[in-house]
């Protein structure tokens, strides 16, 4: 059990809210630690992760200075006001296009964005534009906009991995069956994940609705 103590590290951290980047890093190294490797021998392993998967993790360090840059000029002050414009648009509107389009272009193995690089400097200024142009936006709704902001990133992307095995997270979950020994095939993943994507796209339908209503009666007040 003592190797799990990393998990209570990250809830510990987190729980106080202290940098995200050093909780995990910390973690990981008492993980490390505990599993009977010397402190050497975790940061060397680090580093080797690091450099092996330096084409996923290059363009999210670069993606964050750029995207610091274009909001220090106004990037999403001027994402709002357009959405200030656009009388029809409401918050589970632009949230639920965002998971569509999220989740249909991840299915073909296309990132259009993060949390990073898409949804806090563009999609949650156009959801708070838009609650601010309806009365809806204060201090507590804004923390509900916020969170749901997130949550179409997560359920855009997460549940559309499986259906292309051109998407790593498809052979992943096929090795992590493999390892348990338990039989499957890629056509049984994706037959299974497609009716998946589908549903969750209806269940976001639905709860961008319920989140407009709420908005609507002043939720979070």
């Amino acid at each position: 059990m003592i190797k799990l103590i990393g998990i209570l590290l990250v809830a510990i951290g987190f729980g106080f809210r202290l940098n995200a980047l050093a909780v995990v890093l910390m973690a990981g190294l008492a993980t490390g630690v505990a599993a009977g490797f010397s402190l050497r021998e975790v940061v060397e392993m680090t580093g080797k992760f690091f450099v092996d998967n330096r084409g996923l993790t290059l363009p999210i360090v670069l993606m964050l200075p750029v995207v610091g840059l274009l909001e220090k000029h106004g990037l999403q002050e001027r994402v709002a006001a357009m959405m200030r414009k656009i009388k029809a648009a409401t918050v589970g509107k632009i949230y639920w296009v965002y998971q569509a389009l999220r989740g249909g272009l991840s299915v073909l193995g296309i990132s259009l964005g993060s949390h990073a690089g898409m949804v806090r400097p563009l999609i949650v200024p156009m959801a708070e534009g838009a609650a601010k142009e309806r009365g809806e936006l204060n201090d507590a709704t804004r923390e509900k906009i916020r969170a749901h902001g997130a949550a179409s990133e997560n359920v855009g992307n997460f549940f559309s991995d499986d259906i292309l095995v051109a998407v790593g997270a498809l052979l992943l979950v096929k090795s992590v069956f493999d390892a348990k020994g338990i039989p499957v095939t890629l056509e049984k993943i994706k037959l299974w994940s497609a009716p998946t994507a589908v549903w969750v796209l209806f269940v976001g339908w639905w709860r961008y609705r319920a989140l407009d209503r709420s908005l609507k009666k002043g939720g979070g007040k």
